[in-house]
């Protein structure tokens, strides 16, 4: 095996240790926008639908079924906050894809790939037109994205013909749109992602839930679902429809408790950077940037010229749990510090500020599934793996869809009817995931050469390729 760049070219461990001293643990996100607070749901409310989850996917669903319909009486009901977990403290990258990726749409549903990356182009066109005509004050900023290669091997699947919109970037190119000694190649695809202050979208979007009619409860945890109504410890909310937008947080339906994990993604934020510190990065059309290792890691710019570094480690804890106490890891941000020094060496001396960590629903397909239950009263989306904040809003067409019973181009998707495998019970869960993960690491360093375990998981349709 050979060392990895981030191994090869590591920075003093004086660097890291200096550049975490006062990092703190809190999501800067939700301390940037902290939103207007709703009240716990107490007693008996009736409604025409009712949204298990504050997050995106609940969010969007409240809203598009306002767009059908003004006149529905919607309700949200959210355990915590509003945004206040993957919504309110991911990357803020808002893909188009909604198969998380060419290839693994390709892999999975190739008749249908071109006409999903349209639908998908479609939605992330009509959440800027949102943005755009309700005036969110969300960032929300069309830069696309730029993915490097940094090792040798990674420079073939960069290949592909340039368009307007994709344009492959060689060494000293793509070094000056963003220069890191790292980057060996690049390929900038223009308009399939956006990026956006993820807390200022989640409370932009229950501010304009609210003005439209939408009642929002929080700290109203659901905990079961009867023939007519779901309930809380303090009420119940009666409505012939139901959508389940929780997510990585154990499903309401039995069906669908083995069909997601959570895996644990960390993140830093830096200080903002002075205009002398921008000039030596480039970095001027502002992409999202992630490079091409199995164990990638994303970075983007804030508004106010912060840096989010993120990724690499993906870590699966045993039981299938969220548990704050897992976000408390710092190995993990130790690493995340190093590798960012390594990126960028010209920004020794930076600091990090905010230092945090989230749960990814992962399902064994990577991107999300849906369903029904109870006789087509309850409809159903999760399983996003990273690639939600765009496609929540898709997902919310989906369900609204499929409550009504009626055929539609989307539930016709053999993507929407089909149901992943799920993941097996503990302990084979925790065997598998973990090994398979030490496998990734391992093709990493091997050039990309994939070992028995992922080149058969591949074969079965379950091969982590990003």
């Amino acid at each position: 095996m050979t060392d990895i760049v981030f191994e090869r070219n590591a920075p003093a461990a004086s660097v890291v240790a200096d550049a975490l001293r006062d990092t703190r643990d809190a999501v800067f996100w939700t301390e940037d926008a902290p939103g207007e607070r709703a009240p716990k749901l107490e007693g008996t409310v009736t409604a025409d639908l009712v949204v298990v989850g504050g997050g995106y996917t609940g969010l969007w669903t409240a809203l598009r079924a306002l767009d059908r319909d003004p006149a529905l009486k919607v309700v949200i009901l959210e355990a915590a906050t509003i945004g206040w977990a993957a919504s309110g403290r991911n990357g803020g990258f808002v893909e188009a894809s909604l198969t998380h990726g060419e290839e693994n749409g390709k892999r999975r549903w190739p008749e249908e790939l071109e006409r999903l990356d349209e639908l998908g182009l479609q939605n992330l066109d009509e959440i800027e037109q949102t943005v755009a005509r309700e005036k969110l004050k969300a960032d929300f900023e069309r830069t696309g994205t730029l993915s490097v290669a940094i090792e040798p091997h990674e420079l073939e699947w960069l290949a592909g013909p340039d368009t307007a919109d994709s344009v492959y970037l060689d060494e000293v190119a793509v070094r000056r749109e963003v220069n890191s000694p790292t980057y060996l190649a690049g390929r900038w695809e223009k308009r399939t992602t956006a990026m956006v202050h993820p807390a200022k979208l989640a409370v932009e979007l229950a501010r304009l839930a609210r003005e439209r009619g939408v009642q929002v409860f929080e700290n109203s945890r659901v905990r079961a679902l009867t023939d007519d109504a779901v309930q809380t410890a303090a009420g119940q909310v009666r409505a012939p429809k139901i959508v389940l937008a929780t997510n990585v947080f154990p499903s309401l339906l039995k069906r669908n408790r083995l069909m997601t994990v959570p895996v644990y993604d960390y993140v830093l934020m830096t200080e903002p950077l002075s205009s002398a510190q921008l000039n030596e990065i480039g970095w001027k059309n502002r992409q999202g940037l992630a490079d091409l290792a199995n164990q990638f890691h994303y970075y983007r710019l804030s508004v106010d010229q912060r840096i989010l570094f993120g990724g690499y480690d993906a870590v699966y804890h045993y039981g299938r749990r969220v548990d704050p106490a897992y976000e408390n890891r710092p190995a993990s941000y130790e690493r995340l510090a190093s590798h960012f020094f390594t990126t960028f060496p010209q920004l020794e001396g930076l600091r990090f500020t905010h230092r945090w960590a989230g749960a990814i629903d992962t399902s064994t397909r990577f991107c999300a599934f849906y369903g029904t239950a109870r006789k087509g009263r309850v409809a159903y989306a999760a399983g996003f793996t990273g690639l939600g904040v765009g496609a929540t809003r898709f997902a919310a067409d989906v369900m609204l869809d499929l409550l009504t019973g009626e055929k539609t181009e989307r539930t016709e998707l053999r993507m929407v009817r089909e149901r992943p495998l799920p993941f097996p019970p503990e302990p084979a869960a925790a065997l598998g995931i973990n090994a398979t993960r030490w496998s990734l690491d391992r093709a990493d360093h091997r050039q990309g050469r994939r070992n028995l375990l992922l080149k058969t998981l591949d074969a079965f349709g379950l091969g982590f390729d990003s």
